[in-house]
């Protein structure tokens, strides 16, 4: 039984302790994961920060239509990020379920994560191509910046804010 006197899965249970130590224990297991979750933000970030610009007037032009088509590769490092962050958090899950660092970058990650959910479903921002985009989008689009640049900050700063690692 778990603490809330709810029944607890033991195959769970084992198969987290497998990555985990899997994780911890292997050679080359946490610094490829590392890379992957470098390369994924990076390709992330690369491309939300040109979508975002360009909603804010850089590269005019540039057409909304042609960097609409980069999305899928936005979504590709998120998809890389996501994994790699699961894997990372199931393998030291006590260096991040007390870092200051982490909750922070959790928090910014859903701000950020919003506005790549608005340019993923929402045509509006799309539909403004050729014209000034609105003042929503451009707000939205400073929030987007601001909070990926606090996410990188937040993750590089989890080894040495917190005692953490």
């Amino acid at each position: 039984m778990g603490t809330n006197g709810e029944k607890v899965d033991v195959t769970d249970q084992f198969v987290a302790a497998r990555i985990s130590r899997y994780m911890v224990n292997s050679t080359w297991a946490w610094p490829a994961a590392e890379s992957v979750h470098f390369l994924g933000l990076s390709l992330s970030f690369g491309v939300l920060l040109a979508i975002n610009l360009r909603l804010l007037g850089v590269m005019r032009q540039v057409a909304f239509a042609d960097m609409h088509r980069l999305l899928p590769w936005a979504m590709l490092g998120f998809g890389a990020n996501l994994i790699t962050g699961m894997l990372f958090f199931v393998g030291q899950p006590g260096q991040y379920v007390d870092s200051p660092p982490f909750h922070w970058k959790v928090v910014f990650l859903l701000i950020a994560g919003a506005n790549f959910l608005y340019l993923t479903v929402f045509k509006k921002a799309w539909a403004a191509d050729g014209i000034e985009s609105r003042f929503a989008d451009k707000a939205m689009a400073v929030s987007s910046i601001a909070a990926w640049l606090i996410v990188l900050y937040a993750g590089r700063m989890l080894p040495f804010l917190g005692n953490a690692f």
